[in-house]
């Protein structure tokens, strides 16, 4: 019985930690799909940036962690303006498949670009001895970065939260989603709009990118060997539905932890049979009205 509690916590603990991980850079591609509806597969490219700036920070320039994240979402944050204005800018119009072609490309010339910058190998991450150790919960010890993990997501879930639903550029947001039309007649600038909130979503997976490093390792392919979750994660959340998000990392993450832990030789499976039952049953989305 203690062994299984002990199986069970750990899986709970790890499957939210991977959870809040996939929130933190799932989000903005959740707004911009939603929001914008350009169908932005390169959104794993920011994430890996992000990482390998704020982890390089770390490991090599000996800045604080915490400093490390923040270089992580500013440098991103700042990159994606840049890139939005040149490249994106000019998909808000285009069909699907032009959107898709270019942010494959996207995806191509960051996997060459972080092969030469920062090498083939995946990025170790040196943590600092306070996120090390264990920390006692009481029925259990568990890592302290995990913990870690959670508190971080959790604040970020808050002030996401506060940001579009108790803010005037929430409100502008949430406007422009219901009928961009009617809000660019209300005098709203959808086009900055959209370059401020390209720049957040993104900086937020280059935060992502950085705190998830060590359950998601940063390598060159990154971006194309995590498109599939981050997909499903904002498929089956439903576009645009930020709150949905939230919760169908948190389920997905414990699911998908779950099933390399139980059944490792296809734990990789279990998560896309979650997402065929899952749109099979609520094709619009779990969340979804529909």
């Amino acid at each position: 019985m203690d062994l299984f509690l002990n199986n069970v916590s750990f899986l709970i603990v790890d499957g939210i930690a991977y959870g809040m991980v996939l929130f933190v850079i799932s989000i903005g591609l959740a707004i911009t799909m939603g929001l914008m509806r350009v169908v932005n597969l390169a959104h794993g490219s920011f994430a890996a940036f992000g990482g390998y700036i704020g982890i390089k920070a770390v490991n090599e320039l000996g800045v604080p962690f915490p400093v490390g994240l923040m270089i992580a979402f500013s440098g991103t944050f700042l990159v994606s303006i840049v890139l939005e204005r040149l490249l994106y800018v000019h998909l808000y119009k285009a069909s699907e498949l032009k959107q898709v072609l270019m942010t494959v490309g996207v995806i191509l010339v960051s996997i060459a670009s972080f092969n030469l910058a920062f090498g083939a190998q995946s990025l170790p991450v040196k943590l600092p001895p306070y996120l090390t150790g264990p920390v006692d919960l009481g029925f259990r010890e568990v890592p302290s970065y995990r913990v870690f993990l959670i508190a971080v997501g959790l604040a970020m879930m808050i002030g996401l939260w506060l940001l579009l639903d108790r803010t005037r550029f929430g409100a502008q947001i949430r406007a422009a989603v219901d009928n961009r039309h009617m809000a660019e007649s209300m005098g709203i600038d959808v086009m900055r709009l959209f370059t401020i909130t390209f720049a957040l979503g993104s900086g937020m997976a280059g935060l992502g990118g950085a705190l998830g490093a060590e359950i998601l390792p940063l390598e060159p392919v990154y971006a194309f060997k995590h498109l599939l979750t981050f997909l499903i994660v904002v498929s089956v959340a439903g576009f645009g539905n930020i709150k949905a998000v939230a919760v169908v990392s948190l389920i997905l993450g414990v699911i998908d932890t779950a099933g390399r832990y139980f059944v490792p030789a296809y734990g990789a499976f279990v998560i896309y049979l979650t997402m065929i039952a899952i749109l099979l049953w609520r094709p619009n989305g779990l969340f979804s009205k529909t």
